[in-house]
């Protein structure tokens, strides 16, 4: 079975390594097992609360499109030890409005690229804790933590260090079953 997995980058830059990063697992991901496509986020306007008795079409479409999909995968930067404000508003967008989370069941996994050496770590865990909240089950482990190193992703989203993409390959494939685990709980049920 092919999973469609939607992915959020965290960076509205058109240049972030998280981009790249991004690129490179669509390229990586097996083809039998995952299909990647993007969910844009660069368009949402602030979420304030007097959206929600009349969404406009921009929240409309992020929520469309995650309910489109069996998993999100959430690229992110870390901007001030934490996660981008873009990224942020998207998820409150989707978790919104009371009762309509879209998240809520939703698979998730989370990874980042930083030229740091913790590799977006501390905004990793507040995304984790942010999507805890949100009742979207996360792939716990393996985690992925990716310092970028100049020429670690070309530009053709080919990732050129060999130990690097064995373990993003791995990584995809212990994403792909935590989303069998919980596509295999709703046939089930």
């Amino acid at each position: 079975m092919t999973y469609k997995v939607g992915y959020i980058v965290g960076s509205l830059s058109t240049n972030s390594i998280n981009r790249q990063l991004a690129d490179a697992l669509v390229k990586l991901a097996p083809e039998a097992d995952l299909e990647l496509v993007e969910i844009p986020i660069k368009d949402l306007p602030l979420y304030n609360h007097d959206y929600d008795a009349e969404y406009p079409a921009e929240g409309k479409a992020l929520k469309q499109a995650i309910a489109d999909v069996d998993a999100v995968l959430f690229v992110t930067p870390e901007y001030n030890r934490s996660v981008p404000g873009a990224l942020k508003n998207a998820i409150d967008w989707a978790s919104r409005p009371w009762g309509q989370n879209s998240l809520t069941g939703k698979p998730s996994a989370v990874t980042g690229a930083s030229i740091g050496a913790i590799g977006t770590a501390v905004a990793q865990q507040h995304l984790r804790s942010i999507l805890s909240f949100c009742a979207s089950p996360e792939l716990a482990q393996p985690e992925a933590y990716i310092q970028v190193t100049e020429g670690l992703i070309a530009e053709d989203g080919t990732v050129t260090n060999e130990s690097t993409r064995e373990f993003l390959t791995t990584w995809l494939k212990a994403f792909t079953a935590h989303i069998a685990r919980y596509a295999d709980d709703e046939v089930a049920a």
